[in-house]
């Protein structure tokens, strides 16, 4: 199944040469990324300000780069973000996305903070774009690796530092995401559920 659309969490200010992915865009305010169906296409986002959680078994992805950025959300606030891209991904062995929205002032405090979380036992995806907070994996092979090049050669600001790999395997994957953008995200056995609570993926 494809899911190209979704919620509210979008890429950054800076040029998305790299659309980019992830678990993407559930929805809903703030899911962790809106899938957008752009690609190369130059893309200038702002964000919902709310983060999303994501766990994934192992992430294996080839022309991957890594840089600084800065996200915008809508009222005009700057994020910093570390971007990782991929022009293309393949997860296994298990995917769980998770936003938790306090849904309190719109519901004149009837409801209070309610999670969203999408599982997969896998997925692909195309220029998938992650807009990071933090990124902790068991294991991160690199093939290829330069570090030190121009981030601008890989779809961010022209003179900021960043590194490079032909391909890069992760594995137990738990990150912490403002945004993420993709060209295509396909979902193996998807599931999607609401409840109340914070309780996500990261445990």
């Amino acid at each position: 199944m494809k899911d190209t659309s979704g919620a509210q969490v979008l890429g950054r200010t800076s040029l998305k040469r790299l659309g980019m992915v992830m678990v993407p865009t559930l929805a809903v305010a703030g899911v962790l990324g809106v899938m957008m169906a752009n690609g190369a296409i130059a893309m200038s986002l702002a964000i919902s300000g709310q983060t999303a959680q994501m766990t994934v078994g192992e992430l294996s992805g080839t022309g991957f780069a890594q840089y600084g950025g800065v996200d915008q959300e809508s009222n005009g606030t700057p994020v910093a973000v570390a971007v990782s891209s991929f022009t293309s991904a393949t997860i296994s062995n298990g995917l769980c996305q998770s936003v938790t929205t306090d849904l309190s002032k719109l519901t004149g405090g009837l409801l209070g903070n309610y999670t969203l979380t999408l599982k997969a036992s896998g997925a692909t995806a195309s220029s998938l774009v992650i807009d990071l907070q933090t990124l902790n994996a068991t294991e991160a092979d690199f093939s290829g690796m330069n570090i030190g090049t121009d981030a601008g050669a890989s779809g961010g600001a022209p003179g900021l530092f960043a590194q490079t790999a032909t391909s890069a395997d992760l594995k137990n994957v738990q990150q912490v995401s403002n945004a993420t953008t993709a060209g295509s995200f396909d979902l193996q056995n998807m599931s999607l559920s609401i409840a109340p609570g914070t309780t996500g993926c990261i445990q």
